[in-house]
């Protein structure tokens, strides 16, 4: 294959993925403003869900990120036996289903949980976890590891001559956070912020579960109970219109606040910190990474000592909707790969502001709600076949769709390094197309691709949004079943269930993983 032929395939298979982007992101949300009515369609409670989505989130964004400086900079500032792995570990959370997650914090912060348990001992009153409170510690269960990741990040960024400066002018601790630490924070907690904050306006399954009645509703909810519930399409459209709004309003925001480090660079010495000493330092740093690691990894503890014993005994639809959810984690994953590297390639040979655009196009999603793309394919579905009987393919869609951007930050970055380094010589040698592919480009991307892999399908494997619109009983996935075991009080059931889901989704990333870190050529 000459270079021209292989430019012209790269460039078609990339302008098919644009077009399937366009249709997903653009022309569902099309569907959605044909269908919807004017605002004051709306109900008082629909308004009151826009409120409790916006308060939720401001809450759980500003606690997640507030939280999470101390325990970065203890993180920063010690080192440890086992600091590698606790901060792997303190990464889980963003991979986990949700479902898990949620009955890992009931079985430390529920009803029978073990806070309350403790507070009985002592003559307190309980501690309710449903209501507003509860959503935003779900969600800073969730975004807690990833705002401590970016901060850490931050801390490591700040060159190593700065503190050896401050300790040679006789820095205090305060003085070093007031000099270097807080400009660095500066630059790094908006953006942290935005971007949790766009996570948690998209959050469907932690409000389901742990709303706990229609005062504590979302957006997302009041969409899924417009369209299961009163089957009222158009005034399902019109809240998925909203909902996009708030989306796109969060995504253009995040998207124009930078997140530049503000240091000049160092010479990449090791960090040494002498701000550090003291014995009660030493302690508060302690205490911060033991609070922080415990509340993260308890409840994942929590499912699997509950879960364990009840593997055995669950019922058949259990297994068979767990081979459904990896169908569709398999199938996603798949369709994500395909995608992104098609994309990326003419991302690439275009160049310029004409591949910008197509950049920009594969990280649109970033900005929609799953929902609100689930609420226009049914649209755009229903005139032409049952959704229902869909079910499973259009979830594979649109769990790839939503991982595409993730997916294309981790790939596009690799591929332009190795047309940088490795491009003039595959040309020289005449390698093109599929020879190219196979030899030059894949073995060199199979880090990156692999992480991404794993991230998809691991998402995928728990996605709890767009399976509630539209499958029945008989094509429910595993969170789906995992929700009713939860909804009909079977927790025994529930807890085994909720380990297979932990293990399963778990065991999808490792795997995917492991496959990019192994023997990958970098």
């Amino acid at each position: 294959m000459d270079a021209r032929t292989a430019r012209h395939l790269t460039l078609a298979s990339g302008g098919v993925v644009a077009v399937w982007l366009c249709v997903l992101n653009f022309g569902a949300l099309g569907a959605v403003a044909w269908r919807a009515e004017g605002l004051s369609a709306l109900r008082s409670a629909d308004w009151a869900a826009v409120r409790f989505t916006l308060v939720q989130a401001l809450w759980s964004a500003g606690l997640s990120v507030l939280l999470a400086v101390p325990i970065a900079r203890a993180l920063a500032r010690r080192q440890f036996r086992g600091r590698a792995v606790l901060i792997t570990l303190m990464g889980a959370p963003f991979i986990l289903p949700t479902l898990v997650a949620v009955l890992g914090l009931l079985a430390v912060f529920g009803r029978s949980g073990l806070v309350n348990q403790g507070l009985d001992s002592l003559g307190l009153a309980r501690f309710n976890i449903f209501g507003l409170h509860g959503v935003v510690l779900a969600h800073v269960f969730y975004n807690l590891p990833l705002a401590t990741r970016i901060l850490l990040q931050g801390w490591a960024a700040i060159p190593s001559e700065r503190f050896r400066l401050g300790a040679a002018l006789g820095f205090t601790p305060r003085d070093t956070f007031r000099q270097l630490e807080l400009p660095m924070l500066r630059d790094l907690a908006p953006g942290a912020f935005l971007v949790i904050f766009l996570i948690c306006l998209t959050s469907f399954s932690v409000a389901l579960t742990m709303g706990g009645g229609p005062r504590a509703s979302t957006v997302e909810l009041a969409i899924s109970q417009a369209f299961r519930f009163d089957f009222d399409l158009g005034r399902a459209a019109l809240l998925a219109l909203v909902q996009f709004g708030l989306c796109a309003a969060a995504g253009m925001i995040a998207w124009r606040v930078a997140l530049p480090s503000g240091l000049s660079g160092g010479l990449d010495r090791p960090v040494a910190r002498f701000d550090m000493q003291g014995r009660a330092l030493r302690l508060w740093d302690t205490a911060l990474i033991l609070a922080g690691g415990l509340f993260l990894l308890v409840p994942l503890a929590m499912v699997a000592a509950r879960g364990l014993p009840h593997i055995i005994s669950l019922p058949p639809e259990i297994w068979a909707a767990s081979l459904r959810s990896l169908g569709v984690a398999l199938g996603a994953t798949a369709l994500t790969l395909a995608m992104t590297l098609a994309l990326s390639h003419a991302i690439v040979a275009l160049g310029g502001a004409r591949g910008a655009v197509l950049e920009w196009l594969g990280l649109a999603a970033l900005a929609a709600s799953p929902l609100v793309i689930g609420t226009g394919l049914y649209l755009l579905i229903r005139p032409l076949a049952n959704p229902r009987d869909l079910a499973l393919v259009v979830t594979m869609l649109v769990n790839a769709g939503m991982a595409l951007p993730f997916a294309l930050r981790l790939i596009l970055p690799a591929l332009r390094d190795v047309e940088m380094t490795q491009g003039r010589l595959a040309d020289s040698l005449g390698l093109h197309g599929g020879a190219r592919l196979r030899i030059v480009t894949l073995p060199r991307l199979r880090r990156p691709m692999g992480f991404a892999a794993g991230l998809t399908a691991a998402l995928s494997m728990g996605d709890l949004g767009v399976i509630m619109l539209f499958a029945e009983r008989e094509g429910a996935t595993l969170p789906m079943q995992l929700y009713r075991l939860m909804t009909a009080y079977r927790q025994d059931d529930a807890a085994g269930a909720a380990l297979v889901l932990l293990a399963a989704s778990l065991a999808l990333f490792w795997l995917c993983d492991r496959w990019g870190r192994g023997n990958a050529a970098t």
